[in-house]
C-alpha cells in the first residue's frame, strides 16, 4: 500500500499509515488488490479510528472481486464506486500501450482488449483505491500530483484535488479517456474490414477478424452501459448530500457535479460511438452479401444472353446432325461449305439482332448493368 497526504496545493507520500488523520486535507490510500486483501484487517482498524466506521464486509468482497462490473453503492459514512478500466490481456501489452501503427498490430491489439475493475471507497477525508496488480493508474496519479504540487510552489500550476471525491472523479475521467482513445483503433480496424467487404475485386476471407471486432464492440458496449449506470447513480447520490453552509464548500460541491457530468458525457460518447460502429459493421456485412447477389445476377444474365445468341447455331448443327440419308446438301461436295456459309450468315444476323435487342433492353453492357 502507498499512503499520500493532499492538503491544498501540497502533496506528499507518507512512509506509514498515520494513527490519526491530519488536521487538514485528506488521505489517499492506494493499494493493489493482493496487498489490500493482506492488509484489510489493519486498514479496517484505522478506518474505525479515522472515520468512525470501517468498510462493510460485502464492500470489501466487492473490492477484492476482479470480475465485478462497474457499479455504485453507498452507506451513511462512505460511498463505493467500482469502475472497469482497459487492461492488457494475459501475457501481452494492452492496445493503448502498443502504439498501434499498422493493421497487423491493430488486429493483435483487438485480440487483447480486456477490462479490470478499480475500486474506490470515498470517505469525507479518506480515499481508498484498490487496483489490479498490473494497473499503472496509482503510479500515474502519484507522479502527476507530485508534479503539480512542485509546479504550484514555483509558478502556481493546476489546482490540486480538493476532496477524495474530486480525486476519484479525476481518476475515473482518466480511465474513460482511454476508452475514447480506443475508438480510433476500432474505427481504423472496422474501416479496413468494410473496404475489404465492399471491394468487388477481392474475395473476403477474414471473417474471424470481423467476428473478433464485433465481439470487442459488444464487450465495450456492455462495459460502457455499466459505467454509465454507475456514474448516473453517483450523480443522483451527490444531489442528495446535505447542503453545505459556507460558500467554498458549495463551490467544491458544484465542481464535483461538473466533473461528474463531464465523466458521464465522456462515457456516453464512447457508448454512442460503439453503437455507431456496430451499426456500420452490420450494414457493411449486409451490403457485402447484397453485392455478391448482384454480382451473381450479372453473371447469370451474361450467361443467359450468350446462350440465347448461340442457340440458332445449335439449331443448325442439330438439324444437319440428324441420322437421315435424304437431308439436303448431305451428298454434295460443296454441301459442307454451303452449310458453313449459311451458319456464318445466320450467326451474324442472329448475333447482331440479339445484340441490338439486348442492348436496347439494357441486358448487356457495362452501363446497362450498372443502371440495372
Amino acid at each position: 500500500m502507498r499512503y499520500f497526504h493532499i492538503n491544498g496545493e501540497q502533496f506528499s507520500e507518507l512512509p506509514t499509515m498515520p494513527d490519526t488523520l491530519p488536521a487538514t486535507g485528506f488521505i489517499w490510500v492506494g493499494s493493489a488488490r493482493g496487498e489490500f486483501e493482506t492488509g484489510a484487517a489493519e486498514l479496517q482498524t484505522l478506518l474505525q479510528r479515522w472515520t468512525g466506521g470501517p468498510l462493510v464486509d460485502l464492500h470489501v468482497s466487492d473490492l477484492l472481486n476482479d470480475q465485478l462490473p462497474s457499479h455504485f453503492d453507498y452507506t451513511s459514512w462512505y460511498d463505493l464506486m467500482v469502475f472497469r478500466r482497459l487492461a492488457p490481456g494475459s501475457g501481452s501489452k494492452g492496445p493503448l500501450e502498443q502504439g498501434v501503427a499498422t493493421m497487423t498490430s491493430a488486429r493483435e491489439a483487438l485480440r487483447t482488449i480486456d477490462t479490470s475493475p478499480v475500486g474506490f471507497a470515498v470517505f469525507d477525508r479518506v480515499l481508498i483505491t484498490v487496483h489490479p496488480a498490473d494497473c499503472a493508474l496509482r503510479e500515474y496519479f502519484a507522479l502527476r500530483l507530485l508534479t503539480q504540487a512542485t509546479a504550484a510552489e514555483t509558478r502556481g500550476a493546476a489546482r490540486m484535488p480538493s476532496s477524495p471525491a474530486d480525486l476519484m472523479l479525476r481518476m475515473i475521467n482518466h480511465m474513460v479517456d482511454s476508452y475514447l482513445d480506443l475508438r480510433r483503433l476500432l474505427t481504423k480496424q472496422l474501416g479496413y474490414l468494410q473496404q475489404e467487404l465492399l471491394d468487388p475485386r477481392s474475395r473476403f476471407h477474414d471473417w474471424p477478424m470481423l467476428l473478433e471486432s464485433r465481439n470487442a464492440l459488444h464487450l465495450l458496449e456492455d462495459v460502457c452501459e455499466d459505467q454509465r449506470s454507475a456514474v448516473q447513480e453517483w450523480i443522483d447520490a451527490l444531489d442528495e448530500w446535505p447542503a453545505e453552509a459556507d460558500s467554498q464548500s458549495q463551490r467544491d460541491r458544484e465542481l464535483l457535479r461538473v466533473r461528474s457530468r463531464d465523466v458521464l458525457e465522456h462515457v456516453e460518447r464512447v457508448l454512442t460511438h460503439v453503437s455507431r460502429l456496430e451499426h456500420s459493421a452490420e450494414t457493411a456485412v449486409q451490403m457485402h452479401f447484397s453485392a455478391l447477389g448482384h454480382r451473381t445476377n450479372d453473371i447469370m444474365r451474361t450467361l443467359t444472353t450468350l446462350t440465347a445468341i448461340f442457340l440458332p447455331l445449335n439449331l443448325i448443327t442439330g438439324f444437319f446432325g440428324m441420322n437421315f440419308d435424304a437431308l439436303p446438301l448431305i451428298h454434295q461436295r460443296t454441301g459442307v461449305w454451303i452449310a458453313t456459309a449459311l451458319m456464318f450468315v445466320m450467326m451474324l444476323a442472329v448475333v447482331s439482332g440479339l445484340w441490338l435487342f439486348f442492348r436496347r433492353k439494357r441486358l448487356i453492357g457495362q452501363r446497362g448493368s450498372e443502371r440495372t
